[in-house]
């Protein structure tokens, strides 16, 4: 990127947000600091109201905008494969907003990236896979929950603990949401068990924000994934199984865990990082004739009890 490229997405990087560091503007052009300030000191002179201050940063004076901003092609596609995505893995509150704001996007496209969109809007699609259930969450739950969040809002869940079986009523601060294996997630701080939860999003039945407000700050949302990916335990599977076979196992493997393969003489052997050993012992019980476990001893040993188990009946 050259130098006048670079000045002029710093300046709409620094309309994005109230106040935007050096740091982070070194980061996302992969500059120094002295370079940085370089560039911040020819904005300066080029007329732009700008306002800093060491170990803060910058912010652009209330009131000052660019003239509508011409996007390029790529990113003009790039805005059209998330509402793809958007339409499909939220809810609908969020895919009415996100169809919105594209009406306004492609307002400011020239006509050629406008005709680009129209094309492109036919060869791209995001498909629901038609061997997983559809689960129908209560409505909008997220722009609920984010609109709680900025409020500082409590919400009441009706929720449903898969490990106890137990249906229960739950007022909790909500802290934010993260997608992780198909499914949405809400972590908060849950006043019946007195501590943070992970809540399936989809287990959650009934949803309403009160009109009473928390006054706690919570931690940021990145720590809560720190943590439950570390307290996450996860074993690793190593299996050989047949050339005729494997082409069975389709995008399962990806379910269960799936990273690497190797192409042996009359076999593949196959790595997987897993975190239920029982799971992956029962998916593999499907083709087990045709396959070996090399490791770990543990998943060994529960797949010879299964099949202990299925020879009494």
């Amino acid at each position: 990127m050259n130098r006048i490229d670079r000045l002029t997405a710093i300046l709409i990087q620094l309309q994005s947000k109230r106040v935007v560091t050096a740091q982070e503007i070194a980061e996302r052009f992969s500059v120094s600091l002295r370079t940085v300030y370089r560039d911040i000191r020819t904005l300066e002179e080029g007329g732009i109201p700008l306002s800093g201050e060491a170990g803060v940063g910058y912010s652009i004076m209330d009131g000052y905008r660019l003239p509508p901003v011409m996007f390029t092609i790529e990113e003009a596609t790039a805005f059209l494969t998330a509402e793809k995505l958007i339409s499909k893995l939220t809810d609908q509150s969020t895919d009415e907003s996100y169809k919105s704001a594209m009406y306004k996007i492609k307002a400011v496209l020239r006509a050629t990236e406008k005709d680009h969109m129209e094309n492109m809007d036919k060869h791209i699609a995001v498909v629901e896979s038609p061997y997983m259930p559809q689960v129908k969450p209560p409505a909008n739950p997220l722009q609920v929950i984010l609109k709680s969040i900025a409020e500082k809002n409590i919400l009441t869940i009706d929720y449903f603990a898969n490990h106890s079986q137990e249906q229960t009523q739950r007022k909790v601060e909500p802290v934010g949401i993260f997608y992780m294996r198909t499914y949405w997630h809400l972590v908060a701080y849950c006043h019946l068990r007195k501590d943070y939860r992970n809540f399936r999003i989809d287990r959650i039945s009934n949803m309403k924000p009160t009109k009473e407000r928390f006054e706690k700050e919570h931690p940021e949302l990145k720590s809560f994934l720190e943590k439950i990916t570390k307290e996450e335990t996860l074993y690793t599977v190593v299996m050989r199984i047949g050339k005729d076979v494997i082409r069975h196992l389709g995008d399962q493997k990806y379910y269960n865990g799936f990273i690497s393969q190797k192409e042996m003489n009359d076999c593949f052997e196959m790595t997987f990082l897993t975190h239920s050993i029982e799971g992956f012992a029962r998916w593999y019980m499907m083709f087990g004739d045709r396959a070996e476990i090399i490791k770990p001893p543990e998943l060994k040993k529960f797949i010879r009890q299964l099949s202990a188990a299925i020879s009494k009946k």
